[in-house]
């Protein structure tokens, strides 16, 4: 299975001339790859052709999206094709149905190949949980400050530069936006801090009668990578041991049963990484991420990549004009040289496309 993918993905790879449909199709084949590799680490005969392979990727995909990636942010919302686009669509199944109601649940960091492990943890606790599964592109920067506050924002980061730097204006950004649309705040629920407890909580929440719209945060996922320090095996190994748990199938039956409709998402992805330095930058920069820093203007961060000239300077689409990112190099890091780590921030293509899905119990 492992090599006949890997050979399918050599001769499938998209342009950067590709529709966004061909890169999320490459995406879902890239993150099964990704799990067999991690589950067959001594099939030393696909080593070179998946590192080979990821190279090619990476630059490909890097290409497509300097050329492509504005083009995204106003394309429709249904179906959805950005994480900002998610709360427009969900809008959209309530007007067709009058009755629906829906929950965005956003597990901060989960990317494709973690997915997978995720659904099948879950396939094997609750059969009767039947999964529409659909990818979207996070933005870049993939922070979650940009990028999830985004998808509760409903719109471009552009929209909220006074709180670009931080996550806790989305309570604020996710009720006016169906306040918008033409709902109540008795109507809308926000709830992060999910992953491990909370559920009496959000249960008695979701049971008041006036309530029809929920967005909730997973932040175990996120949690555990930043803790991270065996690669994506040990990702897949932790996030598999924290699916298994009894603790997110009771999450998804808490929704569902309380009559709503779920699309699990993330914010972003992740990505392992080695290290290539830490700038010395001092209090210049507005963020200092290991896979992106974003500087108030261009001159201080031209200087920051005059020493990492492979470096990515990432024009502000959709962002503030004054939020200036540098993106750390595919594969690389700015953080201790040689340093392995699991992190966010960048472009690369498993940061990027997060999985889209909508849970179903069959037996609701």
């Amino acid at each position: 299975r492992l090599h006949k993918l890997l050979e399918t993905l050599t001769t499938s790879m998209p342009s950067e001339n590709s529709k966004h449909t061909e890169w999320s199709m490459f995406a879902r084949g890239w993150a099964e790859l990704t799990l067999l590799i991690g589950e067959h680490p001594d099939d030393r005969g696909a080593q070179a052709p998946v590192t080979s392979l990821q190279s090619q990727v990476n630059v490909r995909f890097a290409e497509w999206l300097s050329k492509r990636f504005s083009g995204l942010v106003n394309l429709p919302s249904s179906p959805p094709v950005m994480v900002h686009h998610i709360p427009r669509f969900l809008a959209g199944q309530m007007e067709r149905d009058a009755g629906a109601k829906v929950a965005m649940l956003v597990v901060d960091g989960l990317s494709l190949d973690q997915w997978l492990v995720v659904r099948d943890a879950i396939a094997k606790r609750q059969p009767s949980l039947c999964f529409r599964e659909h990818t979207v592109f996070a933005w870049v920067p993939s922070l979650t400050s940009v990028s999830r506050q985004a998808a509760f924002a409903g719109r471009p980061p552009l929209f909220f530069p006074n709180s670009i730097q931080t996550t806790e204006k989305e309570p604020v950004l996710w009720t006016q936006f169906w306040s918008d649309q033409g709902y109540t705040a008795h109507e809308v629920v926000y709830m992060k801090g999910l992953g491990e407890d909370g559920l009496d909580r959000l249960s008695e929440a979701l049971s008041h009668p006036k309530v029809r719209i929920a967005g909730l945060v997973v932040d175990k996922v996120d949690r555990i990578m930043h803790g991270m320090e065996l690669g994506t095996a040990g990702m897949h190994n932790q996030v598999r041991q924290w699916a298994e748990q009894p603790y997110l199938v009771s999450l998804l039956n808490t929704i569902a049963g309380a009559g709503f409709r779920v699309y699990l998402t993330s914010d972003h992805g992740n990505v392992e990484s080695v290290g290539i330095g830490t700038p010395a930058e001092g209090s210049v920069a507005d963020l200092r991420g290991e896979r992106a820093r974003v500087y108030p203007t261009a001159d201080l961060r031209s200087k920051v990549k005059a020493r990492f000239p492979s470096a990515l300077e990432w024009n502000p689409i959709g962002l503030p004009d004054d939020y200036l990112a540098l993106l750390a190099p595919p594969g690389q890091a700015f953080t201790q040289e040689h340093h392995r780590t699991v992190g966010h921030g960048g472009a690369s293509m498993e940061e990027i496309i997060v999985p889209l899905v909508e849970i179903e119990r069959l037996d609701a």
